[in-house]
């Protein structure tokens, strides 16, 4: 194979990659590229910064190594300099530039660490709601402390309302992620963590566990559907229909651990039942004294 053959097979190969990573991408959601509310955007945004100045090494490394390999493969005569082990003008490229992308990369990591804090309410002049997440084994429970009805495997909320939500666990650690609306958060017993999120677009998203829990991990996602006010409402009147109320009893045979869990709903919900969940696992005098959502 003469050498304009092999170039053209290297361009070949790289013009078929690139045309099936274009295919792949326009006919997949990819989740994390595709976000539906202002902190999903903004984290897609940072990904692609970051990743994009990290290219500026990663490109001319690989580029190099290619050129490196050909030019010192068996065979070929190239100018012999054995004695040669230094050179400024590269010591002080491939120390430098990178030095000044970490360097970059700090200065937009730690002005993102503030201005993505998932503690950090989304500022809006419309009123939030508030919702309580409890992860159990292996299912996603949902209180509406304002509304007075809880769901399993399903969050419903306004689009373009702020969202408060307070998570705990009932189970093993876990982590609470919907890729088009925020970035992930973890959910541990005893302790109530905090994500604040917003849809602008109407639709269904994916949410999932973000952390192995064991033999029902698989199936332990759910979906949150965003729509208008209206259909908000009706969702909240449809399940004040449902057949029974979360209580201390029936929570208790919910919590047992299952696997591939239906939607379901309770049309009504025990006052400060988050609380308790948090509490069981607290020592005396430490206690949660109401339910944190309902004070929103």
């Amino acid at each position: 194979m003469n050498k304009k053959t092999k170039i053209i097979s290297v361009l070949a190969a790289v013009l078929a990659v690139i045309l099936l990573a274009s295919y792949y991408f326009s006919h997949h959601v990819i989740a994390v590229l595709t976000p539906m509310g202002p902190i999903a955007q903004k984290e897609r945004n940072l990904m692609l910064v970051a990743g994009g100045l990290m290219l500026i090494v990663v490109i001319p490394v690989f580029v190099i190594t290619f050129y490196i390999v050909y030019k010192y493969r068996d065979g070929h005569k190239g100018k012999y300099r054995p004695d040669f082990d230094h050179s400024a003008i590269l010591e002080t490229t491939w120390w430098l530039i990178p030095s000044a992308l970490i360097l970059i990369l700090s200065v937009i990591t730690w002005r993102a660490s503030y201005q993505l804090d998932p503690y950090k309410p989304i500022a809006s002049s419309t009123k939030p709601i508030s919702i309580e997440v409890v992860a159990l084994t292996w299912k996603w429970l949902f209180i509406y402390p304002q509304q007075n009805i809880a769901s399993v495997n399903l969050m419903q909320i306004p689009v373009n309302t702020p969202v408060n939500l307070y998570l705990t666990a009932d189970a093993p650690m876990n982590s609470f992620w919907v890729p088009q609306l925020s970035g992930q958060i973890y959910a541990m017993p005893g302790m109530s963590t905090q994500l604040h999120l917003m849809a602008t677009s109407q639709g269904s998203y994916y949410g999932s566990s973000a952390n192995i829990s064991g033999n029902g991990f698989a199936g332990m996602h759910f979906m949150t559907n965003a729509s208008s006010t209206a259909q908000f409402n009706n969702w909240v009147a449809n399940a004040k229909s449902a057949e029974k109320p979360l209580n201390y009893q029936t929570y208790a045979l919910l919590s047992q651990p299952s696997e591939n869990n239906r939607v379901s709903f309770y049309n009504s919900t025990q006052p400060n039942i988050y609380s308790s969940i948090i509490n069981k696992y607290m020592a005396p005098g430490m206690q949660m004294s109401s339910t944190i959502g309902s004070t929103q």
